[in-house]
């Protein structure tokens, strides 16, 4: 997009692009999302940044109207496989906090100068402000929806002092954070003893109670739970684990609305990971009218879009969970690889300290598999194998599936070890490392959904037809297999 598009986009208030640029307006000193309610300014006031932060290096505040900081992230960074797209995930996920922009740096083999050259010239931002922008989002949060004490707030959050907190929510906010806390509103964003809860923002539609159910029927018993379309499991955290609820915030599949989220920590600084995961779980920075634009037309998955609005392609909180599971679930059904991993939970997770209803264990870290028998866990001994195998690569770094791995990379790695095939690569790839443009040829899903469609189902001949769906081939083949669905549905209101 230029400005002039970016400004017709502001005029018509369209809330697409919120998270995509941000609009900052010269005469007030106020940078606001595209869909902001106010007065539109004038074409010579407005000027547009690709990131919040560029817009707050630049001096501009938050607008206290629109609160352009709660916007769902730009799709972009999961499309995008370079350096730039790689340090974005890493930042986001609180890698410069944890480490420093040295160790961001060193992670993706560049330099700070060069890392910091790269990310100002994309996103007009470098990696300390855009950093600085996601410690302030999670002080906000934790400022209006908990009765944290302030000093442990700005702790939580990564502010290395209390001095560095206010100044830093002062100048992006025009308030201080005791003045927000008294603004906020408790009867929209509630608070309960020891829970934080959280409306996770959007955008466009979502099929949300189709993606619940998915990911209720491969709920692992100990580690998740889905009842009355509510969805519920445990999360291994840096600081202790966590417990989230996720479930919808209305009724209904429209535009602008948030998913509620419930989350119960051992250490409030560990929220930001934790909302990120449950974010990259659910693809809620999804464009869904880009995706429809491409698979809209298609003769195939048009009608099961037009009945599933807003169709995500579900990632995971884990990679290294992911990657166990699939391998667990090789050449067996979806139930039967529930049970196996239950069983693996059962023996080699992390129990909780307070059990929450079903909820019981921590799924079991790659370290507690690696050392495991591969001869006493109730599979065949091959695959067993393969899991210690996988497991063992994870905990030694061979293999990296972090925000900012090198999504290729981790592809070729796991083929290379023993009992790993391109259709388990692939999914950890589609849905463990959240890239939008894997298409599994391979699977009998995939291709029993071909067939159905008189499509030619062949590895080869699918995976050239799959090329009209790029850069969406996840989002096509998550409705190849809505398309079965679709189909008995329509068998039996034929009958």
């Amino acid at each position: 997009m230029d400005d002039d598009q970016r400004y017709r986009a502001v005029r018509s208030r369209d809330s697409r692009f919120d998270g995509v640029f941000y609009t900052a307006v010269r005469t007030t000193g106020i940078y606001c999302r595209p869909s902001c309610p106010a007065v539109t300014p004038r074409r010579e006031n407005v000027r547009f940044y690709r990131s919040a932060a560029a817009a707050q290096e630049s001096g501009y505040r938050a607008c206290k109207r629109c609160r352009p900081d709660t916007v769902p992230g730009s799709a972009e960074w999961n499309v995008r496989a370079d350096v730039v797209g790689r340090a974005m995930r890493l930042i986001n996920d609180g890698a410069v906090d944890r480490g420093g922009v040295s160790a961001v740096a060193a992670s993706l083999g560049y330099s700070e100068r060069q890392l910091n050259r790269l990310l100002t010239t994309e996103v007009g931002a470098g990696p300390l402000a855009l950093a600085r922008t996601e410690r302030a989002h999670t002080a906000r949060i934790l400022v209006e929806t908990t009765d944290l004490p302030m000093a442990d707030t700005a702790f939580a959050a990564g502010f290395a002092s209390v001095r560095q907190f206010n100044e830093t929510m002062r100048a992006i906010y025009d308030r201080s954070p005791g003045r927000m806390r008294e603004d906020a509103d408790r009867g929209a964003v509630a608070t309960g003893s020891g829970t934080i809860t959280l409306r996770l923002p959007y955008r466009g539609r979502i099929d949300l109670p189709g993606m619940l159910a998915f990911l209720g029927e491969r709920a692992v018993p100990g580690v998740e739970e889905y009842f009355d379309g509510t969805y519920r499991r445990t999360l291994g955290l840096a600081n202790g684990p966590g417990i989230v609820e996720l479930s919808p915030a209305n009724g209904s599949n429209a535009p602008g609305r948030h998913v509620l989220c419930r989350l119960r920590l051992t250490e409030p600084r560990d929220l930001g990971g934790a909302v990120r995961r449950c974010r990259s779980l659910l693809d809620l920075d999804a464009d869904p009218e880009a995706v429809a634009e491409v698979l809209g037309p298609d003769p195939l998955l048009g009608p099961v879009l037009r009945e599933r609005p807003g169709v995500r392609a579900p990632g995971h909180v884990d990679p290294a969970e992911l990657t166990v599971r699939a391998v667990l679930g090789q050449q067996v059904s979806v139930r039967a690889a529930r049970t196996l991993a239950g069983r693996l939970v059962e023996r080699f997770g992390e129990p909780l300290e307070r059990p929450d209803g079903a909820l019981t264990h921590t799924f079991p870290t790659p370290a507690a598999l690696a050392s495991a028998d591969p001869t006493a866990m109730s599979i065949p001994v091959a695959r067993g194998r393969a899991l210690v195998g996988v497991a063992a690569a994870l905990a030694d770094g061979r293999v990296d599936l972090g925000p900012g791995c090198d999504r290729d990379e981790a592809e070729r790695r796991l083929v290379e070890l023993r009992g790993i095939g391109p259709w388990t690569a692939r999914y950890v790839r589609m849905r463990g490392l959240g890239d939008p443009d894997v298409f599994l040829g391979t699977d009998l899903g995939v291709k029993k959904a071909l067939e159905r469609a008189a499509l030619p189902a062949t590895p080869a001949a699918a995976a050239r037809g799959a090329l009209a769906w790029s850069p969406w081939r996840s989002y096509a083949t998550h409705l190849l297999w809505a398309s079965l669905d679709h189909d008995e549905h329509q068998e039996r209101r034929g009958r």
